[in-house]
């Protein structure tokens, strides 16, 4: 298990193919920003790619962003851990405004359940 520290936030790598993300305390995701989280998993991770989303932290992203930020295609499974109505509301809106292009989008409240899916997903 390793952590990087990027410049909007952090991912750890749980697995040679799973990773936790947290972004930082108010940070706008814009596009660059979700260039470099692409780079970032294509060049560490190996596919395919299972993400542990964790919404411990408030944080937006330009509209751009919101429909760039799951096409990638070696993404195969992404679980959000969402605690507030608040963190809930915003996945909600970024799932629908991709159309629900990404399948294997599923929220969670605690993070050992997400991750037991995950897990099972990316056998």
């Amino acid at each position: 298990m390793s952590s990087h520290k990027l410049s909007f936030g952090t991912i750890t790598i749980l697995q040679n193919n799973l990773a936790e993300i947290i972004v930082d305390e108010g940070f706008v995701m814009d596009e660059v920003l979700v260039d470099e989280f692409h780079d970032f998993l294509l060049n560490n991770l190996d596919t395919p790619i299972g993400l542990l989303i964790n919404k411990k932290n408030s944080y937006s992203y330009t509209f751009e962003a919101q429909k760039n930020i799951v096409h990638l295609n070696n993404i195969k499974s992404i679980a959000i851990v969402a605690n507030t109505s608040g963190a809930v509301m915003s996945t909600e809106t970024l799932i629908n405004i991709n159309g629900n292009i990404h399948r294997n989008i599923i929220m969670f409240q605690e993070i050992d359940a997400a991750l037991i899916w995950l897990q099972k997903e990316l056998l």
